[in-house]
């Protein structure tokens, strides 16, 4: 996947700046996929240049002009060749799961740490997947949102983000825990 499609896929709810837009992306989006403002800004540019966005100049008075964005039907169309193309398969590259490798040769209680901080980084941002879920269904049932709601696909994204962090954390427990009662029953080897 493109950085492209990412951005034309947070854009579909309507009109955006690109400050409401780099929000919008780090609130929802980067659940699958991280980018930096400036990145997201410059793929706006070449994404308006290439047509697939349309950008309009509001005047504001005491403050700057904004520039508003809008998925063009050409962006769409785009999207539409890209939910018809095959998707790689994802893969984990993550410095914690290398330490964890190496568990037995190295300090654990340095691991320990690692893997605590990691936890409580995951119970964070499930605590956020979990409120936008809440936000999101309006007061319905999930049954009731993902029957009758409006725009699905945002929901299901934040659904795996919530999933991803849960696992997480879930996981990072477990190998304190291994870690734990290995160092006390094994403490001179």
């Amino acid at each position: 996947m493109a950085l492209r499609h990412a951005v034309l896929a947070a854009l579909l709810d309507g009109e955006l700046s690109g400050y409401e837009l780099a929000k919008a992306f780090d609130l929802g989006v980067a659940n699958f996929w991280h980018a930096r403002p400036q990145q997201v800004y410059a793929e706006l540019t070449r994404l308006e240049g290439d047509g697939f966005v349309a950008g309009r100049e509001v005047v504001q008075e005491g403050r700057p002009n904004k520039r508003l964005f809008r998925v063009t039907d050409a962006g769409l169309a785009q999207l539409q060749s890209f939910t018809t193309a095959v998707a790689k398969p994802s893969f984990i590259r993550d410095d914690l799961l290398v330490q964890v490798q190496a568990a037995d040769h190295v300090d654990t209680g340095a691991l320990i740490e690692r893997l605590t901080e990691r936890a409580a980084v995951a119970r964070e941002k499930a605590g956020l997947f979990a409120k936008l879920l809440g936000t999101m269904r309006g007061g319905r049932t999930e049954e009731e949102f993902l029957r009758d709601g409006g725009r699905v696909g945002p929901y299901l994204t934040c659904q795996r983000g919530l999933a991803f962090e849960e696992g997480n954390r879930e996981w990072c427990e477990h190998v304190i825990a291994v870690l734990r009662d290995r160092a006390r029953t094994r403490p001179d080897d």
